[in-house]
């Protein structure tokens, strides 16, 4: 029986250590290919910038084991774009895994997150996208630092093993894993509802030059407990320190009834 192919990518960048974590995951469960943006891409969402869409090949050498690998110098969106159509018309990826990415993606901002952005892009071509993101030092968000990402990669391959083995059921696209960094391989998780409410604050970091209005954004947790639906996906990870799993659709469609919007609306 032919292993499947997972295709692997991040918004991190192709240095990642994250992304390292996410091909020693997901390796023993079948052939990887990686195809990562070659530098920084944090925040991107499912953006597609202009690129040129050429793959550089990259040495990625995981356990003594060359894995394919190839940077491109465009966002996660288009690094799963540029990579399926490039690389796998022959073979299609049976999963995407995104990550695993340094800080949690959480509540309304999930969709700013290139690392969730990446894997809604193969959601849309058909392919079911595990994004999975740990929780890290802020400070680590943009310039890697030292993690311990052993209990995330037990929980990627947990569920890229249980991606592979069934299928999703109707509406669920993208399986959106975020681990407290204080979890353990023994840690519960719980599926989860993507909050309402923002997990992050935005803030002027420095005003801007000459007396221009605006300035440098910073970002900082500023989630209540005490606000935020007990389901949810901030509460699980906030409160109760679980591992949450919030099933996410490409359809984003307001649950609203369309006969009393069509009354507002007329």
């Amino acid at each position: 029986m032919e292993r499947p192919l997972i295709f692997v990518t991040n918004d991190d960048g192709i240095t990642s250590p994250g992304l390292r974590a996410a091909v020693e995951a997901v390796l023993p469960l079948g052939d990887v290919l990686v195809v990562a943006p070659a530098d920084q891409q944090t925040s991107m969402g499912r953006s597609m910038p202009q690129t040129d869409g050429t793959l550089h090949p990259f040495d990625f050498t995981v356990h003594d084991r060359p894995i394919p690998a190839y940077a491109l110098n465009g966002s996660p969106a288009m690094a799963v774009v540029v990579g399926v159509l490039a690389l796998c018309q022959e073979r299609r990826p049976a999963l995407t895994v995104s990550g695993i990415n340094y800080g949690e993606n959480l509540g309304n901002g999930v969709t700013i997150s290139g690392t969730v952005g990446a894997a809604f892009q193969a959601a849309s071509m058909g392919i079911p996208g595990l994004a999975v993101s740990l929780e890290t030092d802020h400070d680590f968000h943009y310039h890697h630092g030292d993690v311990d990402w052993s209990t995330a990669v037990h929980f990627t391959r947990y569920f890229a093993q249980r991606m592979l083995s069934r299928p999703l059921p109707f509406d669920v696209d993208v399986i959106k894993v975020d681990v407290p960094r204080d979890a353990t391989p023994e840690t519960p998780w719980r599926v989860t509802r993507q909050s309402r409410h923002s997990y992050y604050r935005a803030f002027f970091l420095e005003p801007a030059p000459n007396g221009l209005p605006g300035g440098r954004v910073g970002y900082e947790v500023a989630a209540r407990p005490e606000d935020v639906e007990p389901d949810s996906d901030i509460y699980a990870f906030m409160v109760d320190r679980v591992v949450s799993v919030t099933p996410l659709s490409l359809d984003c469609t307001s649950r609203v009834d369309f006969a009393a919007l069509e009354g507002v609306l007329r």
